[in-house]
């Protein structure tokens, strides 16, 4: 061991030894990192979630826009089976359509990646047609069934 030449000061070499941190150090710094992530991700993913909610409803309230103009041009909304693929390009026997109503070559896919879901007539009252997304978990069946989003 070195003495220092100056009382009070460290030595060199004593002071290379206290450099840097020790494994324990960095374990407890990983460790409470991890409780922060812990915490918070559920939050994160909660926010997420209901974010494409809120999506998915705007989307709908759109597309009804969109259908109300088809309405205005056609004189009746796209039939169940001519569906939204009638926004996009000309239905057979449809004599007067201004459309295409959206871009693309088709309409888009909720959130979650799943095809809106639409029915005219509506299966509900008070309801011209159903526009209706199947969810996060893709639910199909009856609109307004649990877990749909529907107009």
């Amino acid at each position: 061991m070195r003495l220092s030449l100056r009382p009070g000061i460290p030595s060199t070499e004593s002071r290379d030894r206290e450099a840097g941190f020790t494994l324990l150090e960095i374990l407890v710094v990983i460790a409470i990192l991890g409780l922060l992530i812990s915490m918070v991700a559920p939050a994160v993913l909660r926010q997420l979630g209901g974010a494409k909610v809120s999506v998915t409803k705007q989307s709908i309230e759109r597309l009804g826009v969109v259908l109300d103009l088809y309405k205005l041009d056609v004189g009746s909304y796209p039939t169940t089976d001519q569906g939204l693929q009638a926004l996009v390009e000309r239905p057979e026997g449809v004599d007067v359509w201004n459309g295409p109503y959206v871009k693309g070559d088709k309409v888009s896919l909720d959130p979650w990646n799943h095809p809106y879901i639409y029915r005219e007539p509506s299966s509900r009252q008070n309801h011209d047609y159903d526009l209706c997304s199947g969810g996060p978990n893709g639910v199909t069946g009856d609109p307004g069934a649990d877990g749909m989003i529907c107009n």
